[in-house]
Parts: structure tokens; C-alpha cells; sequence
């Protein structure tokens, strides 16, 4: 994201993770879209994650397990608006799963879930961000490769999903 608000991307394109609408790869910086409006941006295993400064969510590229959020399983090339809610604050993209903190601290997850990494107990897909527990202080995620981490306002770190070689710590 550049200081006047839009988005540029390049690399490889495989998925359509770039956003440009295309497959094709790209070996330097493009524009994504005219909007000057983009706060922060998230880049995962083939799709991305960004908020806008108006606290829309918006997400691109592989989708297979449900990542993007957008209740559905198909690959997407350009950034497409999840959900009508203008509460987002932070946003991590994984492997194949993405997790959220809105603007009243709760923490929402979506996408693989088959290593509990979206943190809601079960070991399934999910294709639309739901809330995971009740918690309302989550500061900070990170979504990882089949694990997920959070911290909350209290200092306190959580963890959750596969523990391959200690990753949950």
C-alpha cells in the first residue's frame, strides 16, 4: 500500500492472489483496482486479506477451503467486499485460513480448519467468518501454516492448531 492509499502487488499469479484480475504473473509493481483507500494489507498461501480505511474487509485468490470468507469455494481475481461489515481492524491470512479482529475485540476465523487452526474447536471448513469464543480483547493475530497465534490486550499469547515440531510453544 502505497502513502496515497492504493494497492500494487506482483510475483507469481497461479491462484489470481495478485488481484489484478488476471493469472499471469507479474514482474513488477501493478495497480490493483483505482481505490485510495486501502489501510492494510495481508498475504497468505496463494489469497490476501486487506481492510479499507472505512473498515470493510476484502479478499482475492485461492479459495478452496473457504479462505476468503465469501461463503463459497471458488478461486476469486480481483478483491471482492466479505460481508456487508464495516468493523474490521486487523487481518492475517495463512495457509489455507484467515483470521480477523474487529473494532470490539472479538476474533473471528475462517477457511481450513482440519488442524484446529481457525480456533473454533473443530476440524472443519469454514466458508464465512465466524466468531471464535467470546473474548472481546484480542489484540493481535497470525495465522501460520496449520496454526494460528493471538495475543490479547492483557499480554496473555494463545495458540491453536497443529503443534508439528512445538509450534503452539
Amino acid at each position: 500500500i502505497k502513502t496515497d492509499g492504493t494497492l500494487w502487488a506482483w510475483g507469481s499469479n497461479l491462484t489470481g492472489n495478485l488481484g489484478d484480475g488476471t493469472v499471469i504473473d507479474k514482474l513488477s509493481p501493478v495497480q490493483i483496482g483505482t481505490a485510495t483507500n486501502w489501510k492494510t494489507v495481508a498475504a497468505g498461501g496463494g489469497h490476501n486479506l486487506a481492510i479499507k480505511t472505512d473498515g470493510t474487509l476484502w479478499a482475492w485468490g485461492a479459495n478452496a477451503y473457504g479462505q476468503l470468507g465469501n461463503g463459497g469455494f471458488t478461486q476469486v481475481n480481483s478483491p471482492i467486499q466479505i460481508g456487508s461489515d464495516n468493523s474490521w481492524v486487523s487481518v492475517s491470512a495463512g495457509n489455507q485460513h484467515s483470521l480477523a479482529i474487529k473494532n470490539n475485540g472479538t476474533l473471528w476465523g475462517w477457511g481450513r480448519g482440519t488442524s484446529g487452526q481457525v480456533g473454533d474447536g473443530s476440524a472443519t471448513e469454514k466458508y464465512s467468518p465466524i466468531q471464535i469464543g467470546t473474548a472481546t480483547n484480542w489484540k493481535k493475530i497470525d495465522a501460520g501454516y496449520f496454526h494460528s497465534l493471538g495475543v490479547k490486550t492483557d499480554g496473555t499469547l494463545w495458540t491453536m492448531g497443529d503443534n508439528f515440531e512445538g509450534r503452539l510453544g
